[in-house]
């Protein structure tokens, strides 16, 4: 994320620059940590998320989205998959936004705009002249 910001605006103002203001700002990074990072070879972790990722969207978007975790991670098993852990299936639905439709209903949450409501009696002046002159109360 950071090194996106900083190749975003490196032709602008220079890595050195960029690198010595986010660290006053509480964002420590070195321009060595930054080119160190542009030239290092992608880990062997990141290539199989990607490849992993491409299967796991495919059987999502196979299955209509409604797939969780749990039977996504149960049906690249049965298409051969046994070597993908049900955690890593989690972290990357999760990373790439996928989820689960759930069958539960959501809770109610708000009244619908028929409902009565009571009238406003002060008029939507809360503050008071002396005490006791004017009570104001939320039952919510």
């Amino acid at each position: 994320m950071i090194v996106a910001f900083i190749d975003d605006h490196k032709h602008e103002h220079g890595v050195e620059p960029i690198c010595r203001v986010l660290t006053t700002h509480g964002i420590p990074i070195a321009p060595s940590t930054y080119y160190a990072f542009r030239s290092r070879p992608a880990s062997r972790r990141a290539l199989t998320d990607a490849g992993l990722v491409r299967l796991i969207a495919g059987v999502h978007q196979a299955n209509y989205g409604v797939y969780g975790v749990r039977k996504l991670w149960h049906e690249l098993r049965r298409q051969g998959h046994t070597d993908v852990a049900r955690c890593t299936v989690e972290r990357l639905m999760r990373i790439n936004g996928l989820r689960g439709v759930s069958k539960a209903k959501a809770p109610r949450t708000t009244i619908p705009a028929g409902a009565p409501t009571p009238e406003d009696k002060v008029n939507r002046q809360f503050t008071a002249q002396a005490p006791d002159r004017l009570w104001v109360a939320d039952i919510t």
